[in-house]
C-alpha cells in the first residue's frame, strides 16, 4: 500500500486535474462548446486514474485491519460495490468519452465536407452562368458574321466587273511605264558612252603630256652622282613601279585570280547544295548565285571607295615621303586589308537581293543562309581593287549574244543558239581583256520565253518597236566606266 500511495504522490495527477478545473475556469467563456467539452472529457479522465487508485488503497487497508467491525463492514458490503462500480464505471466512461469524441470529430468533419461542397457548387454555378453568357455572346457574334459575309459576298459580285477592268488598265499602264524605262535607260546608256568618249579624249592629252615631260627630263638629265641621286628620288621616276614591287603586285594577282577560280570550283557549290535543300527549281538557284557574286563585288568596290578617299584623307597631311600619295595610300590598304568592314558589305548585299525582281526565295529562310560565300567574294573583289589594274566581273544582261571569248557553255545548253538565257558565273576582267571565262546558259527563243514573273525583262511592245540595227549596236557599244566598275544592279 505504501508503494501505490507513493506512486499516486509521486504523480501529480491531484495538482494536474486541480490546474487544469483552474485554467477551465479562466477561459470557460472564450471557449467553443467543443472545445469545453473536450476538457471536461480529459478531467473526467484524470479523475477516474485517482478514484480507480484509493479504491486500491482502500481495499488494501481494508484488509491489513481486518479486527475491526468497520473495516469489515467496508470489506463486506461497500468495497466490492465500490470496485465493480468503479471498474465498470470507468471502463464505460472511456468507452462513452471516446465514442462522443469521435462522434463529434465525424460531426465536424461532415460539416467542413458540406461546406466546402456548397463552396465547390456555388463556384461551378458561377462558371456555368458566365459559360452561358460567353456562349451567348459568341452565337450573337457568329450570327454577325454571317451577315457581314453575305454582304461582302453581294458586293464583291457587283464589284467584279470594275476590278477586271482597273486590272487591264494596270496592265497597259505597266506597259507603257516598262516602255519608258527602256527609254531612259538607253539615254543613260548613250551619256555613259559620251562620258566615255570625253574621258578617253582628256586620257590621250594627258598621255601626250606626261610622254613630253618625260622627254624633256630625260633631255635634263645628268651623268654626275649628285644629279643622279637626286633624280632617283623624283616623283616621275617613282611612278614607275619597282621590280620587287610588281613581283608583289603580280604574285597578289596570281592569288586573288586562284581564289576566284576556288571560289567557283567549292564555294559555289557549297552554297548551291545549302539553296536546293529549300529551292527546286535549279535555274533559280544558279540566278540567285550568280546575283549574289555581282552584288558583292558592286558592294566590295563601293566599299574600297570609301575605305580609300578616308586612307587618303587621313595621310595626306603628314606624307612627305619620296613615294607618291596615291601609291601610299594602296600599300596602307593592301597592309591593312582586315580593316575592311566585309559584314557592312554582307548586309547591302542580302538588302539588294531582298527587293531584286528577278529572283524569289522560300518565305520560311532569307538570303543570309549563302552570308559565308558572299562573305568571300566580297574579300576577294574588295583585295582585287588594290592591284595596279583593278580586275573586276564583265558586265552582263541576260538575252546578249553568246561570246565565246567571254563565256563557255553550261552543259545544259543549246550549243546553237546565240543567246543567253541566264548567266550562271560572271568573267574575270582585266583592262576590257577577259582573263578568267564565266559560264552561261543559251538556249533558243531566250527573249521570248515567259520567264519569272516578277522579271524587269523588256516588254513585247518595246521588242517590237526597237529596230535590229540599233539593238545589235547598243549590244556592240563598250560598257561606260561607271557600269563595268559598278557592276549592273538587277
Amino acid at each position: 500500500m505504501a508503494d501505490t500511495l507513493r506512486r499516486l504522490t509521486n504523480s501529480e495527477t491531484c495538482r494536474l486535474l486541480q490546474d487544469k478545473l483552474e485554467d477551465w475556469y479562466k477561459d470557460y467563456h472564450i471557449n467553443s462548446c467543443d472545445h469545453n467539452l473536450n476538457i471536461c472529457c480529459e478531467l473526467l479522465e484524470l479523475n477516474s486514474k485517482i478514484q480507480g487508485q484509493l479504491f486500491t488503497i482502500l481495499s488494501v487497508t481494508a484488509r491489513e485491519g481486518g479486527q475491526y467491525a468497520g473495516v469489515e463492514i467496508l470489506k463486506s458490503r461497500f468495497l466490492p460495490w465500490l470496485g465493480t462500480c468503479f471498474t465498470t464505471t470507468s471502463s464505460g466512461a472511456d468507452t462513452s468519452f471516446s465514442l462522443l469524441q469521435e462522434s463529434l470529430e465525424r460531426d465536424k468533419k461532415l460539416r467542413e465536407l458540406s461546406s466546402s461542397q456548397e463552396k465547390e457548387l456555388h463556384k461551378m454555378e458561377t462558371q456555368i452562368a458566365s459559360t452561358r453568357q460567353e456562349l451567348s455572346s459568341v452565337r450573337q457574334e457568329l450570327i454577325e458574321s454571317q451577315m457581314e459575309l453575305e454582304d461582302t459576298k453581294t458586293k464583291s459580285a457587283s464589284t467584279l466587273l470594275a476590278t477586271e477592268e482597273e486590272i487591264l488598265q494596270l496592265r497597259a499602264e505597266l506597259r507603257s511605264a516598262q516602255d519608258k524605262l527602256e527609254m531612259r535607260k538607253l539615254d543613260t546608256v548613250d551619256d555613259y558612252e559620251r562620258q566615255i568618249r570625253l574621258l578617253k579624249d582628256e586620257i590621250s592629252v594627258l598621255s601626250a603630256e606626261r610622254s613630253m615631260l618625260q622627254s624633256r627630263l630625260s633631255r635634263s638629265r645628268s651623268p654626275s652622282p649628285l644629279r643622279h641621286s637626286s633624280r632617283s628620288s623624283s616623283p616621275f621616276l617613282r611612278c614607275e613601279s619597282p621590280t620587287s614591287a610588281r613581283l608583289t603586285n603580280s604574285s597578289r594577282h596570281a592569288r586573288l585570280i586562284s581564289r576566284f577560280n576556288d571560289i567557283f570550283a567549292n564555294d559555289r557549290l557549297d552554297a548551291q547544295n545549302l539553296l536546293k535543300r529549300y529551292i527546286d527549281d535549279i535555274e533559280m538557284v544558279q540566278r540567285i548565285i550568280f546575283i549574289a557574286t555581282v552584288e558583292s563585288f558592286h558592294a566590295a568596290k563601293m566599299a574600297f571607295r570609301q575605305f580609300k578617299l578616308r586612307v587618303r584623307k587621313s595621310l595626306s597631311p603628314s606624307h612627305m615621303g619620296p613615294e607618291s600619295l596615291e601609291d601610299a595610300v594602296i600599300d596602307y590598304i593592301v597592309r591593312n586589308l582586315d580593316l575592311y568592314d566585309v559584314q557592312s558589305s554582307v548586309n547591302e548585299v542580302i538588302s539588294a537581293m531582298n527587293v531584286n525582281p528577278k529572283i524569289s526565295f522560300p518565305p520560311e529562310v532569307d538570303f543570309i543562309l549563302i552570308s559565308g560565300f558572299i562573305r568571300e567574294v566580297c574579300r576577294v573583289a574588295f583585295a582585287m581593287q588594290t592591284l595596279e589594274a583593278p580586275l573586276d566581273i564583265g558586265f552582263a544582261v541576260d538575252g546578249e549574244l553568246f561570246n565565246e571569248t567571254k563565256y563557255r557553255h553550261s552543259y545544259d545548253s543549246e550549243l546553237t543558239a546565240p543567246l543567253v538565257y541566264y548567266h550562271v558565273w560572271p568573267s574575270l576582267m582585266e583592262n576590257d581583256n577577259v582573263i578568267v571565262k564565266g559560264e552561261a546558259v543559251t538556249k533558243r527563243g531566250a527573249l521570248w520565253s515567259p520567264g519569272k514573273s516578277r522579271s524587269r525583262s523588256c516588254s513585247p511592245i518595246r521588242s517590237r518597236s526597237a529596230s535590229p540595227g540599233r539593238t545589235l549596236a547598243s549590244r556592240s557599244r563598250s560598257p561606260s566606266p561607271l557600269r563595268r566598275s559598278g557592276t549592273p544592279r538587277f
